[in-house]
């Protein structure tokens, strides 16, 4: 199967498919994919993403960014939900050199842990019900706030740690195209420390501080957002293949 989707107006598109989880099953694919902005989808884009067969669309970005950069087309014909996960706007001037990137993007992705509860719920539920499936989680670039959604799906799903941390540093594919879009988009803007970057030292800080917060992701998930037993059957249930290995 196919990670990476190309598309010409996108640079982040992927599924999250075919992890392994510790039971022996594997996460499926073409059941939930990653991206940056489907505002951008446009042209040739369209029949490429409509072949897909996505039935939902989980943009987790600011009303006034999907205002401004626009949202999936309405006439794909999607369940749309808009759920932004970031509360307070990222301290610029918390970045250090001494700390490094990876810690002070952690630090962010946090943040939103502690600010996007209600529709980091929400979203986990959406992605739980097999007749929402395939979905498509997306922000901006596909990678902060995508990352700790999609983060958080995999370590229920029972993928290692390891493997979700390779998934978010994925994105790093993505990097030069980000930063040379941006400079078009925006001549003479700064970029704002870590942008379009991936370390995957920063999703392993994220998790191993949540790990200590809660005692454990799904700790995080059942207590503070209060995502039911239930939810996480049936999120397992459908996410994952049907066959366990043996041993």
């Amino acid at each position: 199967m196919i990670r990476h989707i190309e598309f010409t107006n996108l640079s982040n598109f992927r599924d999250v498919g075919g992890y392994a989880a510790k039971d022996g099953r594997t996460v499926r694919w073409q059941r939930l994919y990653r991206a940056d902005s489907l505002g951008w989808l446009a042209g040739d884009d369209l029949p490429a993403f409509q072949a897909l067969r996505v039935r939902s669309i989980i943009d987790l970005r600011h009303p006034y960014e999907v205002e401004k950069a626009g949202r999936v087309p309405a006439t794909e014909g999607q369940h749309y939900q808009n759920l932004p996960i970031e509360g307070r706007r990222w301290d610029t001037a918390a970045f250090s050199e001494e700390r490094g990137i990876g810690r002070y993007l952690a630090d962010r992705y946090l943040e939103v842990t502690e600010d996007g509860v209600e529709n980091l719920r929400i979203a986990l539920e959406t992605i739980a019900r097999a007749d929402n499936a395939p979905v498509t989680v997306h922000c901006a670039a596909g990678k902060d706030r995508t990352g700790v959604l999609i983060a958080l799906v995999l370590s229920l799903a029972g993928v290692d740690e390891d493997d979700i941390v390779a998934d978010y540093a994925l994105t790093g594919l993505a990097t030069e195209r980000f930063i040379a879009d941006w400079s078009r988009r925006h001549p003479g803007a700064p970029l704002w420390p870590g942008f379009g970057l991936a370390p995957a030292e920063a999703m392993r800080f994220f998790l191993t501080d949540l790990t200590a917060r809660h005692g454990s992701i799904e700790g995080y998930v059942t207590q503070v957002l209060q995502l039911s037993a239930e939810s996480i059957a049936e999120l397992r249930a459908h996410l994952l293949t049907e066959q366990i290995s043996e041993g």
